[in-house]
């Protein structure tokens, strides 16, 4: 076992909350943009995780997490009957993106309490570190 693997893992844990921020925030800012490059309105983004584990002698070793793609959520967009938008169809109605605001604000709240529970263990490995090179002295 690697002598920092503890802190390895949270520094994985710690990038990855972060871009769930990213995304998160991406995703509130756009959650009102009707026309995209790609064509039609924003599509909620979602980050996919996995665990990093490696082959060591005697099973596997957990490294950590990390990101396996970010994916597009394929819900369908809300509609709004609105004929003067530039945006709206023939019927009158304008698509918004597929961002539901009360699920994005929980999910920010629960990125921002997993990365402040890393930054504890981070920080409770570190004491820990701290603690067994001052047993030497």
């Amino acid at each position: 076992m690697k002598l920092f693997q503890a802190m390895d893992v949270n520094a994985s844990a710690l990038g990855a909350q972060r871009l769930r921020l990213d995304v998160i925030a991406s995703n509130i800012a756009n959650a009102n943009t009707t026309r995209t490059p790609e064509g039609g309105p924003y599509r909620r983004k979602v980050p996919v995780f996995a665990e990093d584990l490696q082959r060591a002698s005697g099973g596997l070793r957990f490294n950590g997490v990390r990101v396996m793609a970010i994916t597009e959520d394929q819900s369908p967009f809300r509609p709004v009957y609105d004929p003067s938008h530039p945006d709206a169809n023939a019927e009158g109605y304008v698509y918004y993106p597929n961002v539901n605001m009360v699920n994005e604000m929980v999910n920010l709240m629960e990125a921002g309490r997993a990365y402040e529970a890393n930054v504890t263990a981070f920080n409770a490995a570190k004491e820990l570190y701290k603690a067994a090179l001052s047993i030497g002295k």
